[in-house]
């Protein structure tokens, strides 16, 4: 990891110093041995007791009249779906190029996007390497916003390529699916070069 975070830490800055559970344990219940009433008498069911729940009458935690509806429990993404589509513009954030980066700046949008698969479309950002590039920056457009020093760092997704997966590089505008996740990325100078990170699996 230290080894990919510094090839692509050398990309931003010879293109554009920075683009600014467990499982449940379960328990065995254990087994009751019930005898065999002895006697007729003994099978006569007991007579109930001042205070003994009637039947019909609500149980513990029964929910009672009034009572809210519990919350439906949110639902995961159905295997196999396909990813989000999103644009730079949902990843913007309330700053201005050259402004220091700290994560209270992210706002729920972003954070709902942690780790969810997504698409993202954009431009590669050029490399000495043409084909099989398995890691790269992905930026909103080749424009000089992009390209040059202080550019917002909102702008740019560092993508690493999974196991087994490559691109080449176009000079058109991309499509990229993968794994979102929010990564900060130093420079040698402590300085912010990216914050945004993508697993990517497919480049088109």
């Amino acid at each position: 990891m230290a080894r990919s975070s510094a090839a692509i830490g050398a990309v931003l800055l010879l293109g554009f110093a920075g683009c600014g559970g467990a499982p449940v344990a379960t328990t065995a219940v254990p087994a009751v041995d019930v005898a065999a009433p002895s006697s007729a008498a003994e099978s006569r069911p007991a007579e109930p007791r001042p205070g003994d729940p009637r039947p019909g009458d609500p149980r513990p935690g029964d929910p009672r009249p009034g009572d809210p509806r519990p919350a439906t429990p949110a639902q995961a993404e159905p295997h196999g779906a396909p990813p989000l589509e999103i644009t730079f513009d949902d990843i913007k954030l309330d700053m201005q190029k050259g402004d220091p980066f700290t994560r209270d700046l992210l706002p729920r949008r972003v954070t709902d996007l942690e780790r969810r698969r997504v698409r993202i479309r954009g431009y590669i950002l050029p490399s000495f390497q043409q084909s099989g590039i398995e890691q790269f920056v992905l930026v909103r457009d080749n424009q000089e916003c992009c390209f040059g020093p202080g550019a917002a760092l909102h702008d740019c997704v560092v993508v690493r390529m999974r196991p087994g997966k490559s691109t080449t590089f176009s000079i058109r505008p991309v499509a990229v699916a993968g794994t979102f996740r929010v990564e900060e990325l130093r420079g040698p100078d402590a300085r912010h070069l990216a914050i945004y990170a993508l697993d990517g699996e497919e480049v088109r």
